[in-house]
């Protein structure tokens, strides 16, 4: 019950402050399976992502977080576990015990569906979307009857500055693109590629 009473919380304050709407143009918002992808600005992009989601997905979308940032604390562990069910994944080579696509896997394979974001770190550059890690052909190839699903989500990085305490308020979207899926002898590179030039097309003035 109170992961249930924060859930509502945290996704009722995120609506009030970012006015955030989703736009799914490129797929139905269907609760199937699906793993979502997104560029990453701030903490707060998984929070957008499963607040626009219809409520019987955000049931089995799970977001895919840093433990070093959401296992410290007790109410960071308590929001990230309880609230969000975060699939928790050790960003250090030289400590971790298991192998973040396995454990990701492991979440697909108990019927839950994952947002996770590819660059690997938030973007804190110029650069509209910094070079995808290897993670999410990986993870493509090991599970290819998944669909992944690009997101963009707009605005976020300025709502949530870093190094600011509190939120601006400001208008924000979640557009998401077309399904797309590893195709049969599809090197990294070129899988790469196509699924960072999907997420892109999503953005603002990329003419959609």
């Amino acid at each position: 019950m109170p992961s249930r009473i924060a859930a509502a919380a945290i996704t009722g304050f995120a609506r009030l402050v970012t006015g955030v709407r989703p736009d799914w143009a490129g797929c139905p918002p269907d609760p199937v399976q699906r793993i979502y992808f997104a560029n990453h600005a701030s903490h707060g992009d998984f929070v957008l992502v499963w607040t626009v989601l219809p409520s019987r997905s955000r049931a089995l979308t799970r977001p895919v977080a840093g433990a070093d940032y959401w296992g410290k604390g007790r109410l960071r562990r308590f929001i990230g576990a309880q609230v969000f069910r975060a699939v928790l994944i050790d960003r250090d080579p030289a400590s971790r015990t298991s192998d973040p696509v396995s454990v990701m896997a492991s979440a697909l394979d108990e019927g839950d569906s994952l947002i996770l974001f590819p660059e690997g770190t938030r973007n804190m550059t110029d650069e509209p979307l910094l070079p995808f890690k290897s993670g999410l052909y990986h993870l493509a190839a090991s599970r290819p009857e998944v669909d992944l699903v690009p997101v963009w989500i707009d605005n976020i990085s300025r709502v949530m500055p870093k190094g600011e305490l509190l939120p601006i308020p400001l208008l924000c979207g979640v557009a998401f693109g077309a399904p797309l899926r590893l195709a049969e002898g599809e090197e990294k590179s070129a899988f790469l590629a196509r699924t960072r030039a999907a997420l892109l097309a999503l953005a603002p003035g990329a003419g959609r």
